[in-house]
Formats: structure tokens, sequence, C-alpha cells
């Protein structure tokens, strides 16, 4: 590991003001993958910022019914919240299903939405890899590529983005709060993360300096039916093959409210826009879901060895909607 500077800020300010003053610095908050980075040399900071004792820890009641979770809000802590287990149960379920106790009690809500691809060429040196070292080359295109994206991937990139939480929070409709020395903004989760395209070691749309300083839940989405799956080499914890977050209302037996995303089969939490859109005012019915969910997939390009995981997701994903869908009344 490679030497560096440590700084303890004691505000948001502050932190901003720190992280613009060196370049090349990472903020630290839980530090469940930055220091694995660290480690292994792919991250190489000139400063690690410790944002763990900022005022970031709590989860707040919006006067609209939503919920803001704070940033260095615990994992263990929001799977726990009584709040969020009845109103937003599928983040819940995401985050108990997304590593050990031990990791959730470290790891916190923004350093889960930053966490970096698990893609072994990513993580080794010793590979080619764009994400890494742009210009590079891709090495799992003709490589080890199993567990790899098979939606809006291109020829710099194929990796997937790792967090289970952040797919059900793009489900849910939530926002990220920004914070930086110009001031504050807020981007919709499913919006926060970008296709690799030529660029692909850039992750996010955040921009320089940026801070995230909390989620929001929207009253929107609070209280509707709303589940998690995730399918996954192992009953332990580990990466998702393809995961899936449902958001269902049914009003008259028609669906009158739908967010889905999915995980595992892209760069970033894919939002379901296809099938939404041909779900909404549609009837509730199992013919109806099977439809919705082929229009989705039907973008998929897989690769030689990970074609498996379109099917993988449809089937997650109409299990997870037909469980959610009243059954129908008795004739």
């Amino acid at each position: 590991m490679n030497g560096f500077g440590y700084l303890r800020p004691d505000s948001v300010h502050e932190a901003a003001e720190a992280y613009a003053a060196h370049p090349g610095a990472r903020f630290l908050a839980g530090g469940t993958n930055l220091v694995d980075l660290l480690k292994l040399g792919v991250e190489r900071p000139s400063t690690l910022i410790d944002i763990g004792r900022l005022p970031l820890d709590s989860v707040q009641e919006l006067s609209d019914g939503g919920l803001r979770v704070g940033a260095t809000v615990r994992n263990s802590d929001l799977a726990a919240d009584p709040r969020v287990r009845d109103r937003y149960p599928a983040l819940s379920q995401a985050l108990l299903a997304g590593a050990s106790a031990q990791l959730r009690n470290a790891a916190t809500t923004g350093g889960n939405l930053l966490q970096r691809t698990r893609c072994p060429y990513f993580q080794d040196l010793d590979k080619p890899c764009n994400k890494r070292e742009p210009g590079s080359g891709c090495g799992a295109r003709d490589g080890v590529h199993r567990d790899h994206a098979v939606l809006g991937h291109s020829p710099q990139c194929i990796a997937t983005h790792p967090s289970d939480m952040a797919v059900a929070l793009a489900a849910l409709d939530a926002q990220v709060e920004l914070y930086s020395t110009a001031g504050t903004r807020r981007l919709p989760v499913a919006d926060f993360y970008r296709l690799p395209g030529e660029h692909p070691e850039r992750d996010t749309w955040i921009r320089p300096g940026e801070l995230i300083t909390g989620v929001r839940l929207p009253a929107a989405t609070a209280g509707a039916p709303s589940a998690y799956r995730k399918a996954r080499d192992r009953a332990s914890y580990a990466f998702a093959l393809a995961s899936v977050a449902v958001v269902l209302r049914i009003q008259d037996g028609v669906v009158d409210q739908v967010g889905i995303a999915f995980g595992g089969l892209a760069h970033r939490p894919w939002r379901a826009r296809h099938t939404e859109l041909a779900l909404l005012g549609a009837p509730a019915t199992p013919a109806a879901f099977e439809g919705a969910v082929a229009l989705e997939l039907a973008h998929a390009e897989p690769l030689r060895d990970n074609a498996y995981k379109v099917p993988l997701a449809r089937n997650l994903a109409l299990d997870v909607l037909n469980r959610l869908a009243p059954a129908p009344a008795p004739a």
C-alpha cells in the first residue's frame, strides 16, 4: 500500500474544501471497498478525508412522508429501521442480501452507492482494464466474462455494478443528495450512474469535489408493495448474477404504479423503462407481466458465456411481480 495523507474534517463544508485542496484525495467512511482497493493498488489516493464522524448518520422523517437517509448511516442500521422495513421493504431486503452482518455494520449508505465493480480484471494490476487504466483494453470481453453485463455495455467495458442497495433505490425513485463548495444538488439514483461508453473509468455523474450527504426516499413509493430478489452462485453472501427490485401498486386489477430495476446485468442499476411503460394501466395478470418483461430483455446483448443471465433475470422479475400482485378474487 502506498503512503497517503489523512484528514478528519469537522463539517461537511470542511470536507468539501479539503477535497478541493488535495488533488487525488478520496473520501473515507466505512472503507469496506476503498481499503480493499488500496491494498490491491487499484486506488492510490494522495489523501484520505475521513467523513465517518460527520453528522450524517441519521434517518429522518421528511415533511411529505418520505425519509432522508444520511450518507454515513450504516447498512445494518438502515436495513433494521422499522420505517424502512414497513414503507420500503425492497430496500431492507436488498441490504440484507448484500453482505454479511460484519460488513453491513461497517458499510455506509454513501459508500455503498460509490463502491466499484468487482470485475477481476479491474482488480488485477497485471490484466488490461479500461476502467482502471483507460486505453489498456478490456480483458474480460475475450476472457472470463460469465458474471458480466448483458445490457448497456460497450466495446470498452462489460463490467457490472455490484450494489444491491442501489438497485432497490433506483426502483423506489430515490434521489442522491450531493454537496460541494459550489453548492448542492440532487440526482435520481437511476440517473446517478453512467453507462461505460467510451469512458468506463467514470462510474457516476458525480462532479469533482462533490460529496454524497444523503439519500431521499420519496413519499410517492412509501408504503407501496415492493420486494427485492437476487440470484447468486452460493447461498452465502455473493454478488448478484442477476437481481430485481420491484415496486407494484394495483388498483381494481390494473397496474397503478410500477418501478422495476435489474441488478447484475449492466454497468449501473438498470431501470426497466420499457417494462414499466407497458405495464402502467395494464391488467395485473401473469400474461401482461411476461410480455412486458420480454420487451425490456429483448434489448440484451449477451456475450459468449453469459446468455444465461437473460432467462434468469426474466424468471426473477416474473416471480416478484406475480408475488406482489394480489390473487384474483374467486369466481
